[in-house]
């Protein structure tokens, strides 16, 4: 960074670090793109990203940088804090058209309701009989204390492991890399810490409860 750089990815706690460090300037900067952005303008970043994108944007100017939004879902909060970094003609690019509702068709669908104190064992059960002890699992939960209590409990018979923001990234490279070289069955992980794995051995994947 000291030598001077043409693109820096980073996470927004990271980039703000090295702002107050006085380490990183950015009222230079031509084009910002948040990915994810339905994470990044949630409660848990947005403030962070608002201090980052502060340094760079002057309020109805039409020097500020080109901004790049990108999002798999776009509610329509995303779209309201969204127009705050965009110029007026701002354009919106939709590559999912009216297909949100289809999913694939080579997937089996099942949802299963149950009380939240039966939740656990339900799991185990869906595990063992659609991916019994030789396939791969997922398991989402909303919350990192969530991921941690499922991973230990005994109603999942197979090798468990954690996936959350609180892991270290070494830490989290390591899991990873258990879990697609098939060293333990059944990742439980929050959704953030989980998204862009592509794991073609995984045979279930299971929605610890229904998406907000």
């Amino acid at each position: 960074i000291r030598s001077g750089i043409d693109i820096l990815v980073g996470t927004p706690g990271r980039i703000k670090d090295h702002l107050q460090n006085g380490k990183l300037d950015l009222t230079k900067v031509k084009h910002v793109v948040l990915d994810e952005v339905d994470q990044m303008l949630d409660m848990g970043f947005a403030e962070q990203v608002e201090d980052i994108l502060r340094v760079a944007y002057k309020k109805d100017s039409e020097d500020n940088p080109q901004t790049l939004l990108f999002s798999a879902t776009c509610p329509h909060w995303v779209y309201d804090v969204a127009k705050k970094y965009m110029k007026s003609r701002y354009e919106q690019i939709d590559l999912i058209g009216k297909r949100t509702q289809k999913a694939a068709t080579t997937v089996e669908h099942l949802a299963i309701e149950c009380h939240g104190s039966q939740r656990a064992a339900v799991i185990g059960d869906v595990i063992q009989v659609y991916s019994g002890s030789h396939g791969r699992t997922i398991v989402f939960c909303e919350t990192k204390k969530e991921a941690n209590e499922l991973a230990l409990n005994a109603s999942i018979k197979q090798d468990c492991q954690s996936l959350h923001g609180d892991i270290p990234q070494k830490q989290r490279e390591i899991t990873l890399k258990g879990f697609r070289n098939g060293a333990f069955k059944v990742l439980v992980a929050t959704n953030v810490a989980a998204r862009g794995l592509d794991i073609p051995e995984v045979d279930l994947v299971v929605q610890g409860s229904p998406p907000k």
